[in-house]
């Protein structure tokens, strides 16, 4: 679906939809100025404050022949990075609404690429791999038309790159399974980050990072196996730090941060299902409500206004989007009748908000 004008939209929503409507990466854009902030627990998506109303993007395909595509993430200027998956490999690829879908070359040697991050100057991170689900995989990044790989950390030999900032600098990780550790690629080489939290948690994957150097992820406790670890280091400081954990969990996963620090993710009891969270500075953790009909969720992604997307679950999976008082279904945001299903399937998500 189209919108008449490119320039009402200013801020767009990047969401993973293996949904029914022809199994592409959609993108959502919203028009004008909407409703912002604040927090409590469990709400339905009722409230005096108007919806928001999204138009919706069909990415499309980079092939006539490929089977579907995913949307994995979105740059504060609002390109939008993913994959274009056929039968023999994958493409990563960058979109706008000027440019549409442009393919990203591969990486020698491996047919499989997913476009994970973007920042506005158009530097595109990723992983290269041999197989759909990243086996033999290696951090790539995309420049001016060309891949390279990443440099490991020295004795790593697979890896990932999940992040991008303005400078360059990109986060990931490194090794599989216990020997798994968050990564910061910058200044030609990739580093294991050895800072700990006081209570000696690690960075086990680094999954996000702002242009200020803040880096989230997931840690492990070395105190208890169990346990999700919300990890959070702001570089140059001389200590790592946890986001914490809601009431009745104990630990969390930060997924993503934004550049006036926000941090969002899932707060978990272990390996249990989580509740989605937001955590800043001044606040701290605090719960999203969870979208009608759900019973747990992941904050996946958050604007330096505090506009959180994820998804929530319940029979299905919901993509939902916190505007800092209330959690709204993405499925009642856009056009009715668009032909695409955001809430009675289990495969769509919201990865990514400019």
């Amino acid at each position: 679906m189209k919108v008449s004008s490119a320039a009402q939209v200013t801020r767009l929503l990047a969401i993973a939809a293996m949904a029914i409507a022809g199994q592409k990466g959609i993108v959502t854009g919203a028009p004008g100025n909407q409703p912002r902030w604040s927090s409590s627990r469990q709400q339905s998506a009722k409230s005096s404050t108007s919806a928001p109303q999204y138009e919706i993007f069909d990415i499309g395909l980079l092939q006539a022949g490929d089977s579907f595509s995913h949307g994995f993430g979105v740059s504060p200027g609002g390109m939008a990075v993913g994959r274009s998956v056929r039968a023999d490999g994958s493409q990563a690829f960058t979109w706008t609404l000027a440019s549409g879908i442009v393919g990203l070359p591969n990486l020698a040697g491996r047919a499989y690429a997913v476009a994970n991050s973007a920042n506005d100057n158009g530097t595109v991170v990723g992983t290269a791999s041999k197989a759909l689900f990243n086996a033999d995989a290696l951090p790539v990044m995309w420049q001016n038309g060309s891949v390279s790989q990443l440099p490991l950390p020295p004795g790593q030999t697979i890896g990932d790159a999940n992040s991008v900032n303005a400078s360059g600098a990109a986060v990931g990780s490194a090794n599989v399974q216990s020997k798994q550790r968050g990564v910061i690629y910058s200044g030609g080489s990739g580093s294991i980050i050895t800072l700990t939290t006081a209570t000696g948690c690690y960075f086990i994957t680094a999954l996000g990072i702002n242009d200020f150097g803040r880096i989230v992820g997931r840690g492990a406790d070395p105190n208890n196996a169990a346990r999700n670890v919300g990890m959070v280091y702001d570089t140059g400081q001389p200590m790592a730090f946890e986001v914490g954990a809601l009431p009745g969990m104990n630990g969390a996963i930060a997924y993503g941060v934004s550049n006036s620090g926000f941090v969002v993710g899932a707060s978990t009891m272990d390996a249990g299902g989580g509740l989605p969270y937001i955590w800043s500075d001044q606040g701290g953790i605090v719960a999203i409500p969870l979208a009608s009909d759900t019973s747990e969720g992941a904050a996946q992604a958050v604007n330096s206004k505090g506009q959180v997307v994820g998804t929530d679950a319940g029979t299905f999976a919901i993509p939902f989007l916190y505007d800092g008082t209330t959690t709204w279904r993405l499925a009642d945001l856009i056009p009715p009748n668009s032909g695409w299903d955001l809430s009675t399937n289990t495969s769509s998500s919201a990865l990514g908000i400019s």
